[in-house]
């Protein structure tokens, strides 16, 4: 709830206003009863039409009053409803963009996806109808009640018995709400895991047939998602027909008890009447009391899982140069870097160190698992090592604002991303780089002349992921825009695996051509790619195995000796 006063906080002033217009609008609503019984028990009998007449108009523009007043608040309330979440989730994807790895992990996508959609609509409605509600609710059971009291003591009692048990059976069944809707966005982020994971890998599982395996895995989630949805939404109706009961049961007691007062002359006939609308107004107050507390239930578990994220604290934070700074003339210098993942003992990353000067080239290759990307993760500081020191320019790479550090790169990695915009703007991505850079950057990836033979050359639109470019085109896309921005330092992480052996040779070739100033740190599973760099890195369960030029390690490394052998058909 904390979360939600937070951020309604700012639009205070517009909320009094909201609660003040709907509590005006309430009190005309509990006037129109009073008025009718006025009319029925009190004008009719003088038979004086014009006072007739004068009193039904009064009670048609109390009528009109209250629903303007509460069209106009309802209004208020959405637009402040509306606009609280909008800062929220602004806030929530800026948290959740500058998460470190470890964090983005221990949340993982499709709940930090949920949290973002359903979990902020659940907050959202119940902060519009909270407003009104949570207003016009108590002022129609209560204000009924007073207004009861005033015309008749005896019948009102009726109501004032009623009441107090519904009010501990809403709050009995209340408690037990919270714990069950967070159970149920549980579950909500298995079944957007469950869809996630099939929508992005269609094509793997269309192509080994596993279509009966994935729907059974849907169904499980689904069913289970259903079940808790089941139990907290049976759970929390439970106070809708108690209330029933009781204010049906209360209801037929008016009546009879009213009709043995009328019939005694103890009150009017018109009394009766604007009791059964009292009634009813209170039935709705005490109906719309219960919807607040399942609203609210939703959002407080909601908003609890949101803040878990908004309040997640820094654990990146810039170290002070001092002490972090090495003399090198090095660009880059891994020193004894060790990490893990999920800090089990199993080291992704084992007593790494290496270093490369300023425009010099380095390639990193090893079997699947081996800790090639993990490197990239270390330099580019999506994690910090466990052991040991990475540095650029002899500071460690700790020292370094994430901003300042992660422009010194132009990066493609393995499952990189084309977005559904322009490819001028896929190539430039909102860096302000200008036209010609972009066009320079196109040519040297080899992708100029396709981009600029497609209706619109470079303002054509890519579709989601790239769906209406090869994988070939996708990567040379991608290249390009690691390129554009003239990157101190470039990573080309299996970025050249849809690229036949002549275009990936060419197309090496233009970026050092074009790009030498750069360091390049180039990943990949073909010795083609990088038998030609200046230095090569040879991984293997974490582990440096290798290290120095192609030459050298045919001599010196087994390993890559026999990858050597396997992809190029030949014995050095």
């Amino acid at each position: 709830m904390r979360l939600i006063l937070r951020y309604l906080k700012p639009y205070r002033l517009r909320v009094a206003a909201c609660m003040t217009i709907k509590a005006s609008g309430t009190i005309c609503e509990l006037m129109v009863p009073y008025i009718l019984e006025h009319i029925i028990d009190y004008v009719v009998p003088t038979g004086q039409i014009f006072m007739v007449i004068l009193w039904g108009l009064c009670m048609i523009l109390t009528a009109v009053m209250a629903r303007t007043l509460n069209i106009f608040a309802n209004r208020k309330a959405v637009y402040t409803g509306k606009n609280c979440i909008r800062r929220l989730r602004h806030d929530m994807f800026e948290k959740t963009i500058h998460l470190s790895g470890t964090q983005f992990d221990r949340f993982g996508l499709p709940s930090l996806t949920s949290r973002m959609t359903s979990d902020s609509y659940n907050v959202q409605d119940f902060m519009v109808s909270g407003q009104a509600l949570g207003v016009r609710a108590p002022m129609m059971l209560i204000g009924g009640i007073i207004v009861t009291m005033l015309m008749d003591p005896v019948l009102s009692g009726i109501l004032c018995v009623m009441v107090p048990v519904l009010g501990v059976a809403i709050f009995i069944i209340t408690r037990y709400g919270i714990p069950l809707y967070l159970k149920v966005q549980g579950s909500v982020d298995q079944v957007v895991r469950v869809m996630r994971e099939n929508i992005t890998g269609i094509r793997v599982v269309k192509a080994l047939t596993k279509e009966d395996y994935e729907r059974e895995r849907f169904r499980q989630a689904n069913e289970k998602l259903t079940a808790d949805d089941i139990r907290a939404s049976v759970t929390m109706a439970m106070p809708g027909p108690i209330m029933q009961l009781a204010l049906n049961t209360g209801l037929t007691l008016v009546v009879v008890v009213g009709a043995y007062r009328v019939n005694n002359g103890t009150i009017r006939p018109g009394v009766i009447l604007a009791f059964l609308t009292y009634f009813n107004m209170i039935l709705q107050g005490v109906m719309n009391l219960n919807r607040i507390f399942m609203m609210a239930s939703k959002a407080v578990a909601s908003a609890n899982r949101i803040d878990r994220v908004l309040q997640t604290p820094e654990d990146q934070e810039v170290l002070p140069m001092e002490g972090h700074v090495v003399e090198s003339d090095a660009h880059i210098v891994f020193e004894h870097v060790s990490f893990s993942y999920h800090k089990t003992g199993e080291q992704c990353l084992d007593d790494i160190s290496f270093s490369v000067r300023e425009g010099e080239s380095l390639g990193v290759i090893g079997a699947t698992g081996s800790g090639k990307t993990t490197l990239v993760n270390m330099l580019m500081r999506f994690y910090d090592c466990d052991h040991g020191h990475v540095y650029i320019h002899g500071r460690d790479v700790r020292t370094y604002e994430k901003d300042r550090l992660r422009g010194m790169f132009g990066v493609v990695f393995q499952n990189d991303v084309i977005f559904h915009d322009s490819l001028f703007e896929n190539i430039s991505f909102g860096r302000g780089i200008k036209a010609d850079e972009v066009s320079r950057a196109a040519a040297t990836a080899n992708i100029a002349d396709f981009i600029e033979g497609l209706p619109g050359s470079y303002q054509y639109q890519a579709d989601i992921k790239g769906a209406n470019l090869s994988g070939g085109q996708k990567q040379r896309m991608l290249i390009a825009r690691a390129l554009a921005a003239h990157p101190d330092i470039l990573i080309l992480d299996d970025s050249s695996s849809a690229l036949d052996y002549r275009t990936d040779a060419s197309l090496r070739k233009a970026i050092r051509g074009e790009y030498g100033s750069s360091t390049l740190i180039m990943i990949a599973q073909r010795v083609s790619s990088i038998m030609n760099l200046d230095h090569i890195l040879v991984l293997d369960n974490g582990r440096m195995i290798g290290y120095g030029t192609h030459e050298e390690l045919l001599r010196t490394c087994p390993v890559y000796l026999d990858i050597y052998q396997s992809q190029m058909g030949d014995i050095a």
